[in-house]
């Protein structure tokens, strides 16, 4: 490995997820709705931690799940005085076993276990010019077994470069919140996780478009209308996180957030 690509890729995340002013106060805003003190919460592929950060600032307990050994190490620095965070240096995936992870070392945000994923953003323009130039073998855990050993969650954020339906394949319980990355030129992977979890149990859906943490919707949609509404010219300027709610009879989208 290239010791200046891996040292430019950490200082990138670095700055683009701990640096922009105010973006900690919108996450630990939007995510007030979703948990509160004493919560369980997963963060499948925490990466920079700004996720975990956010969570555990709200109290909550954080499993940060992240199988690049240089972010793992860097989490277990930033949180190593933290109670409530513990840092796992795996991936997750349908079930236990071993994979390769491609890993970009200048960008590496985009580091995947997915082939298939990697792939496809080779004809993506928002993808021109990275290279996935390294690989290591990472151990890979379920969802489930991490609900075995820490509990269930009430939140779940996976953020894996293209095997979000794969990690939610490896669910068998229902978490009251669960959040997933999602692309504008990928939205067959969004149908398959938002089918996934229409097996766990009754999810309802918005989404809030870059980082700007604000819910896209007025009331929580279906899946069908979140895919739609994803493939408008408008929202197809963005990537975003999507966020599926099994409380969305009583939860009210149009405070401001």
């Amino acid at each position: 490995m290239s010791t200046l690509d891996r040292a430019v890729g950490l200082a990138r995340s670095l700055l683009v997820y701990h640096g922009v002013p105010g973006r900690q106060r919108r996450m630990r805003r939007l995510y007030s709705r979703f948990v509160t003190a004493g919560d369980l919460a997963f963060d499948v592929g925490a990466h920079a931690g700004n996720r975990t950060r956010a969570l555990a600032a709200l109290g909550c307990r954080v499993v940060a799940l992240e199988p690049q050994p240089d972010f793992a190490r860097l989490l277990r620095g930033i949180f190593a005085r933290s109670p409530r965070v513990t840092v796992v240096e795996q991936a997750a995936g349908r079930a236990p076993g071993r994979a390769s992870l491609a890993i970009s070392e200048r960008t590496p945000t985009v580091t995947t276990l997915s082939p298939s994923w990697r792939e496809a953003r080779r004809a993506d323009a928002d993808f021109t010019g990275v290279q996935w130039n390294q690989s290591v073998d990472v151990t890979v855990t379920t969802l489930d077994e991490l609900v075995e050993r820490f509990g269930v969650p009430s939140f779940v954020k996976i953020d894996v470069e293209g095997a979000e339906a794969d990690v939610l394949a490896g669910l068998s319980h229902a978490p009251p919140t669960v959040s997933f990355e999602y692309l504008p030129r990928a939205l067959d992977l969004v149908a398959a996780c938002t089918a996934r979890l229409a097996e766990l149990g009754d999810y309802r859906f918005t989404w809030s478009a870059g980082e700007s943490f604000r819910l896209a919707t007025g009331a929580w949609i279906t899946g069908p209308e979140l895919i739609a509404a994803l493939g408008t010219p408008v929202a197809q300027q963005r990537s975003g996180d999507i966020y599926a709610s099994l409380g969305h009879a009583a939860a009210d989208l149009r405070s401001p957030t």
